[in-house]
């Protein structure tokens, strides 16, 4: 097909685009013109058509999915010589930003967790772009900087990926991103001098590292090298064994799978040194636990004891998460013979593999574990607000961790022999606050608390409950003024996710208040495909079932509005990554309920996300495979790239991506972008914006989060009537 003209005339068009737009509404404070209606660029629709199982499906924009190519870089610049004019002339961006900086400027701490004697924890002092690391002697002592990665770049989009400290608390391990990338390079920092060391790993996504219990070094999973000698991520991951002061070309092979394709083994060494763990990935659904026996020292040449590693639980009918270990007992969470998940001790002595029950399976699901200071401290679920109990190694109760409210809780690390723990607690209107448990003593004390800008005592929280399209209860947490008309007038931001196994639980964020503080009222629907009630209420929105995740969402936003909440006018939906997916699906089966749609980083076409172009098979536990003619099918009749309808009339539509996301790449919404925008029957905008330098989101600075924000509050406050 013949490109190069129509990409020519692309900057042309943008440029006509906005002055063909009328007078359209104009901005208080800058005069800019936002205009009524939009010409967009005339995208090239390409004649590629597939056969799927004898159904012809067409791909008219499979050419954008070749990222690096000149047609595809000047499609970027044309969608956001739109895009760009468009959100900036918006009314209220100043007054949005003004509070959004505001509402983010408090001081916020991480969970602290000790090695050697020594406390480290992560504070950011309310608009750093990223958290800085400290350590301190004792609690009580001052602590010191140990690394600010805001030195790392000017703009702060280098970020933190990881921290990880050596046992003997010599060592800082700290990982870092470049540009949003999930690639990480892991350095290493002297602690008492604050010098890096000369170590440096790379070749990493998604591996931590597991230090040898003498801190001479760690076990990590890093990716083969190609011929042109970069890291190939479409192959599987391998562990190794790393030796400080050693160079990583001389880090010693411990194990790679060649027996499946796509499964990917990550290494945990016992804190006794006794054995390695493998956790095998290959889906979301269950997992392969292998371990390795180790002789004694990992010393020399002993940390590579045999060549094949006892395959523990290898049925793929689970999900199993590694303790720790009491001599010869391994524990784990499992979800085996247990959908809501219980604690399990297996002996290994002798080869047996002795199973025995420590926790049992409970009415609330248990989404976390942890064996600290000998006893299990597990976290639950109930209508996705955390409760945690604690139990002895033989099973006996041993009482629940006081919580300051009905939010989410999380932390409770530590080692087998640790006398406290810390853990975090937050809530839609309480900033996360830290806090440390005596094991021993069963106290609670308060470490850091956040001090806000602004009363959150107008607003309350209250989870209600409503059917989905087929009976099933699902709950939902509405956050809104205490006074808020109940008149179909306020305008709601209904924000889900609804997969992989993530259960969407209550926590703050400065965007959520300043969506109050501008009149709105915040829902998070708590849909199937997470974990708010165990196995089965992922399983129930997965592959097949995906669609009960769609219905789910739709049935929400039916709920709201015929409780008088909002109107369909007044209501957006709001999503990222898998939730992008979810908000996508939903405008194209109801345009109709929905005032405006903030789709972001979502996965778009579902008939090709796990190609060689997009390398997401592992997805395909929740999704399915569009080589299977069943999962064909359900795919198809959702996926929202392959589901406009030309001539429709869409709600306003801001879709989101960043040209480094190497999680969700990014054509899916250049496609879906294009095909909406030649869909879209009236004159709804549907815009495309494309960020530099960022990726999937984790670790982006917070100028950038702030500006995101300004985007889509001023572009829903445009479209949802909001007076700002």
């Amino acid at each position: 097909m013949n490109q190069g003209n129509t990409f020519l005339s692309f900057a042309t068009t943008a440029a006509i685009a906005l002055l063909l737009g009328g007078c359209g509404s104009k901005d208080a404070n800058t005069g800019a013109q936002v205009p009524d209606s939009i010409q967009y660029p005339q995208v090239e629709r390409g004649d590629q058509v597939d056969d799927y199982h004898g159904t012809t499906v067409a791909d008219p924009y499979r050419w954008l999915e070749a990222l690096d190519s000149p047609q595809t870089a000047q499609f970027v610049q044309a969608q956001n010589e739109i895009s760009r004019p468009y959100l900036d002339a918006l009314p209220g961006r100043e007054k949005i930003k003004t509070l959004l900086t505001k509402l983010w400027n408090y001081e916020r701490y991480g969970i602290p967790f000790k090695e050697g004697g020594r406390y480290f924890y992560s504070r950011n002092d309310g608009l750093q772009n990223q958290s800085t690391i400290y350590v301190a002697d004792s609690l009580d002592a001052d602590p010191r900087e140990l690394l600010d990665p805001n030195t790392l770049s000017e703009d702060g989009t280098v970020a933190l990926a990881g921290v990880s400290v050596s046992p003997d608390g010599k060592v800082l391990a700290y990982a870092t991103s470049d540009g949003g990338t999930d690639w990480k390079v892991w350095r290493f920092r002297d602690v008492q001098s604050g010098r890096d060391l000369e170590d440096e790993i790379r070749h990493v996504k998604f591996s931590d590292l597991s230090w040898l219990p003498g801190s001479e070094g760690f076990y990590y999973s890093r990716y083969p090298l190609s011929t042109a000698g970069r890291a190939d991520d479409s192959k599987q991951a391998e562990i190794y064994l790393h030796r400080m002061g050693a160079r990583q070309d001389k880090d010693r092979h411990i194990y790679a799978i060649t027996h499946h394709p796509k499964y990917v083994p990550y290494g945990e060494v016992t804190e006794d040194g006794r054995y390695l763990i493998i956790d095998v990935f290959g889906s979301y659904s269950a997992n392969a636990i292998y371990y390795f026996p180790l002789p004694g020292s990992l010393s020399g040449d002993q940390g590579k004891p045999r060549k094949e590693p006892v395959r523990l639980f290898d049925d793929w009918q689970a999900r199993y998460e590694f303790l720790g270990n009491r001599g010869t007992e391994l524990l784990f969470s499992s979800t085996l013979d247990a959908p809501n998940a219980r604690v399990i001790a297996v002996d290994v002595a002798g080869g047996k593999h002795r199973i025995r029950e420590v926790v049992p399976e409970a009415s609330e699901v248990l989404v976390g574990a942890s064996y600290v200071g000998g006893r299990i401290f597990a976290q639950y679920l109930k209508d996705a607000r955390s409760q945690v109990r604690m139990f002895a190694l033989d099973g006996k109760a041993l009482g629940e961790v006081q919580l300051p409210g009905s939010g989410a809780a999380g932390g409770f690390g530590g080692h087998a022999d640790s006398t406290e723990t810390f853990f975090s607690y937050a809530d839609f209107l309480t900033p996360g606050a830290v806090y440390r448990f005596g094991i021993e003593s069963g106290g609670v004390q308060a470490f850091r608390q956040a001090k806000l800008a602004v009363d959150t005592s107008p607003y309350i929280t209250e989870q209600v409950f409503y059917k989905s399209k087929d009976g099933t209860r699902v709950p939902m947490f509405i956050t809104r003024r205490r006074d808020a008309p109940m008149d179909g007038s306020n305008p709601v931001r209904l924000h889900g996710y609804g997969g992989f196994n993530a259960a969407q639980t209550p926590r703050f964020s400065p965007e959520v208040l300043a969506w109050l503080e501008l009149g709105g009222i915040y829902a998070l629907a708590n849909l199937r495909g997470g974990s708010e009630y165990g196995e089965a209420w992922h399983e129930a929105g997965t592959r097949q079932k995906k669609q009960n995740v769609f219905d789910d969402f739709i049935a929400a936003a039916e709920w709201l509005i015929d409780k008088r909440y909002t109107s369909a006018e007044h209501l957006a939906v709001t999503g990222s990554s898998n939730g992008g997916l979810l908000v996508a699906a939903v405008i194209t089966q109801r345009p109709d309920l929905f005032g405006a749609a903030l789709p972001d980083v979502g996965v778009l076409d579902m008939l090709r996300y796990h190609t060689a172009s997009a390398n997401a098979y592992q997805w395909s536990s929740d999704y399915g495979l569009s080589e299977q003619p069943e999962e064909f099918a359900a795919l198809y009749a959702y996926s929202p790239y392959h589901n406009t309808t030309e001539g429709t009339c869409y709600p306003p539509t801001l879709i989101t991506t960043a040209d480094h996301d190497d999680r969700v790449v990014p054509w899916h919404s250049f496609k879906f972008g294009a095909a909406l925008q030649h869909a879209q029957g009236c004159a709804k905008p549907v815009l495309l914006t494309v960020e530099t330098r960022a990726g999937h989101g984790a670790g982006k600075p917070t100028w950038k989060q702030i500006e995101e924000v300004v985007d889509g509050y001023a572009f829903l406050g445009l479209h949802l009537g909001m007076d700002l």
